[in-house]
């Protein structure tokens, strides 16, 4: 369930003790205002912004236009008109702006002050206020009856100024009123009548003889009600001009304050699609004044359009960081990563943690965050949102089921958090919705989804590592929790389907026909790159996101061979580079021409050598006009999506990747290749995306024929079979299937019989200890890393003694990994199982993975052929 920003925020300030009362608040912005890096253009209940500001700017983009922009538009209205008529012809940005004509203001949407009376507004194109555009429409009427031409330059001479009425009646106005009685500004006047004349303030004709006579002359006004009147002029709204002006006017201190603090200060962001238009501003300010509300945070949300709240949200993030402290947060239940000067990809500093009801639970969380943003902050927000859910779902069961809603934690007990995994797992299997309202129910909309057994094992994940932590730091022996009740917590179990398959020959052949290529161009609705992403990701293996983000300028030439050039955020790899084919560098040169067309488009200019470096080279439509944003994942994943269905083929982009791996692999390419090519952390990592299901003959050859024994047994790393060929009979006759008659082990395989837990094994599951534990063609180079982790041991020891332990320790191991080494050798296997590190869970049941031979069946069979030899 979603609520707004103004419930959300009622409950931060009315549940919870803050810091800072409305009295401190103003007194923080009132400092900040008159410091001396606040911009004076923002001071004062009448703003005026200058028509070429950078954050705020309003005029039209036309060259001498003097005309205002018109809503989010770069154009005023009438040349947004014109260049839509334009563009349908096929005509350009830059080519219109050259041929469009300046227009000048009217002055009912810039008011000017009156050529002879300096305190009068102007109405009309002469540039007179009232009285005097009648006196000088009745002379210029009178010369042409004489037959003679009327000159306003010999005509204004002859005027006086009248004085001035004053300002506008109405409380939010900040132009002068008219010279009338009612001493209302020209729009006002209208709208009055408009809005059925409250009060029903009525003039007597002037006709008869009631001049004008300033703000105190004797014009005679007539109420029906007065007191309607002086209260529509306090709740008339302010006139929304296009001309850069804000009026503050009849706000109450605090939210006037906030308004100005927050334009001087977003006024300095560069943040692409923060732009806010001043009338949009203006009518968050008029909504203030109707609800007649202290603080922006008081604010109902429901009356104001989508982009005012989107508007009002962004000011309330900015306000949070001045309001509340760090600790502040902890105790009114969110948190803001720009406190720790982090601001995750696509999120906004705020984290609420109110859906969890428990004081004590939530604080635990909140320590849970703050200890990982500042030790150690993640790439994305993935892992606080699963924390967060899983707390929820906690949090929600507590308060259905334990005693006092869960709020005391003295009386929670074991049993409680068995209830609590015995609910998740039968939601879990029957489909249940979750218990939790959860901000983020993990779909698209608000509809909750249903629990499955993989979300019941994140669940469980997160809350075992949330109660953990605070086990781990005396935060629930603090609290009063029960310790049975926090380990009582499982872990997740074994996840389905680690990883993706690759593409099939036949998928792959679909996916890369011609004709299917351009079905997807046809998807490409706006020509953003659609059939341009795929084909690079599958020529280069790249991450999804890693080919999106390409620069303008990714493609150069080293040595007359063309290099792509990304960023591999994901593992820490900037600017590194890849060989690619030239009919890639032929589609990446047509896709930078496109890109560039459309930033001359936009600025009238091509990018220069450092904008090329900056700009994407697929941009978003959208809140992008430097043209540095790319694409979205999901506007790819949709269009890839949507053309696989019509092909009906079931895949994702991210299979091209191993499905590049396992080509690279069967082409000869070892790991160490396949690591560096799709930028890897670890050849274990590689392996992971390399489906090739032991398809190197010699490897299988040696996991098949080489196995020693391990370092618990008598005579460590002895060969328990031989390298010697044989025939395929012999070979059947002598092979042990370890699927049944072993276990897969760290390191090796237990070969004394399949041990499911540690209750069927007589040596407590001490396998590196244990005689009927082998090493593995395969395991080489995990016991490298053994071997060197002793070695830092005995290094750092405080005693030569100790190192001396260490080594004779470890001694039985090193002889077990010297013959493994040895019998690789004898087969010249050494070097590719050096280079190779294999060895995973899922593996050890795989066929070739899993055959072995047996010492004494071996021996017996070295017996034979020597006994075969001598009969011959």
């Amino acid at each position: 369930m979603r609520t707004t920003t103004h419930s959300a925020l009622s409950l931060l300030v009315n549940r919870h003790a803050v810091s800072r009362t409305v009295i401190d608040r103003l007194e923080v912005l009132q400092a900040l205002i008159d410091g001396p890096t606040f911009d004076p253009i923002f001071r004062g209940d009448v703003l005026r912004i200058p028509a070429e500001h950078p954050a705020y700017g309003w005029r039209c983009k036309v060259e001498d236009c003097q005309r205002s922009k018109e809503g989010n538009w770069d154009l005023c209205h009438r040349h947004q008109n014109q260049w839509t008529a334009l563009r349908a012809d096929g005509a350009t940005y830059t080519s219109f702006l050259d041929i469009a004509e300046p227009l000048q203001t009217r002055s009912w949407s810039d008011p000017r002050i009156c050529l002879i009376c300096p305190e009068l507004p102007a109405v009309g194109h002469m540039g007179l206020c009232i009285v005097h555009a009648k006196r000088w429409t009745g002379w210029e009427r009178w010369m042409r009856k004489k037959d003679l031409v009327p000159h306003l330059e010999d005509w204004l001479p002859q005027q006086g100024p009248l004085p001035g009425m004053g300002s506008c009646l109405v409380l939010a106005c900040s132009e002068l009123a008219d010279p009338h009685p009612l001493r209302l500004c020209s729009r006002h006047r209208t709208l009055y009548g408009r809005q059925g004349r409250p009060g029903d303030a009525q003039v007597p004709d002037r006709r008869q003889g009631s001049p004008h006579a300033g703000p105190d002359g004797h014009g005679k006004v007539i109420y029906g009600d007065e007191a309607a009147f002086k209260q529509w002029c306090r709740t008339a709204p302010a006139i929304v001009r296009m001309t850069g002006t804000l009026s503050l006017l009849g706000l109450r201190p605090l939210v006037k304050a906030e308004l100005q603090w927050i334009l001087s200060h977003h006024s300095k962001t560069v943040l692409e699609g923060a732009y806010w238009p001043l009338r949009f501003v203006q009518t968050i300010a008029q909504h203030c004044r109707d609800h007649d509300v202290s603080s922006l945070i008081d604010l109902e949300l429901a009356g104001l359009t989508d982009h005012c709240q989107k508007i009002v949200k962004a000011m309330l993030c900015e306000l949070r960081l001045v309001y509340f402290t760090r600790q502040d947060t902890k105790q009114s239940g969110f948190l803001e990563t720009d406190h720790y000067g982090i601001r995750f990809p696509n999120c906004s500093s705020h984290f609420d943690l109110t859906c969890i009801s428990q004081t004590w639970l939530r604080d635990i969380l909140w320590d849970f965050f703050d200890d990982l943003l500042r030790n150690k902050p993640p790439r994305s927000q993935t892992t606080f949102k699963a924390v967060r859910r899983a707390c929820t779902e906690l949090s929600a069961y507590l308060l259905a089921q334990a005693p006092a809603g869960g709020n005391d934690p003295h009386r929670l007990t074991e049993q409680h958090m068995l209830d609590f995994v015995a609910d998740q797992r039968h939601r879990g299997r029957n489909g249940l919705p979750p218990l939790g309202l959860h901000r983020d129910p993990g779909g698209r909309g608000r509809k909750q989804a249903r629990a499955t057994p993989e979300a019941v094992a994140r669940t469980f994940v997160g809350v075992r590592r949330l109660l953990r932590f605070g086990m781990d730091e005396g935060l629930t022996t603090a609290a009063g929790v029960d310790r049975r009740f926090v380990i009582a917590v499982p872990g997740g179990g074994p996840s389905r389907g680690g990883r993706r398959q690759p593409f099939s020959d036949e998928v792959a052949r679909a996916l890369g026909a011609d004709d299917n290529l351009q079905l997807l161009d046809q998807h490409d609705v706006e020509d953003r790159g659609l059939r341009d992403i795929w084909e690079t990701l599958v020529f280069t293996g790249r991450r999804a996101n890693e080919v999106i983000k390409l620069r303008l300028e990714c493609v150069g030439r080293i040595n007359n061979l063309p290099v792509l050039w990304h960023d591999q955020t994901k593992v820490g790899n900037l600017d590194e580079g890849i060989r690619i084919p030239e009919r890639l560098v032929d589609r990446i040169t047509v896709r930078q021409a496109k890109t560039i067309d459309r930033f001359v488009e936009r600025h009238g200019r091509k990018p220069t050598p450092e904008e090329r470096t900056l700009i994407a080279l697929f941009p978003r439509r959208s809140t992008n006009r430097a043209a540095l944003q790319s694409v979205s994942y999901g506007f790819f994943q949709t269009g890839f999506s949507t053309w696989v269905n019509e092909l009906d083929i079931k895949g994702v982009p991210h299979q091209a990747r191993h499905t590049l791996a396992t080509k690279l692999l069967k082409a000869g390419a070892n790991l160490s290749h396949v690591k560096r090519y799709l930028g890897q952390v670890s050849e274990a990592m590689a392996e992971h995306y390399a489906h090739i299901a032991n398809t190197d003959p010699k490897l299988n050859e040696a996991l098949n024929t080489l196995w020693v024994t391990g370092p618990g047994a008598a005579e460590p790393g002895v060969v328990l079979s031989s390298g010697e060929p044989m025939s395929r009979e012999q070979a059947q006759a002598l092979a042990i299937d370890l699927t049944r008659r072993s276990t897969p082990a760290e390191g090796g395989f237990c070969t004394f019989q399949p041990v499911v837990d540690g209750n069927a094994c007589p040596w407590n599951m001490d396998c590196h200890n244990c005689d009927k534990f082998v090493l593995s063609g395969a395991d080489l180079v995990y016991w490298h890393r053994k071997r060197e982790q002793w070695r830092m041991l005995a290094e750092r020891a405080p005693t030569p003694a100790t190192a001396d332990y260490f080594h004779e320790l470890f001694e039985p191991t090193a002889r077990a990994i010297d013959g493994l080494e040895k019998a690789l050798a004898a087969v010249g296997l050494l070097d590719e199982a050096l280079e190779l590190d294999l060895r995973r869970p899922q593996d050890y049941f795989g066929r070739v993975w899993a055959t072995a031979f047996r010492a004494q069946e071996l021996a017996r069979h070295e017996d034979a052929d020597e006994d075969g030899g001598e009969a011959a």
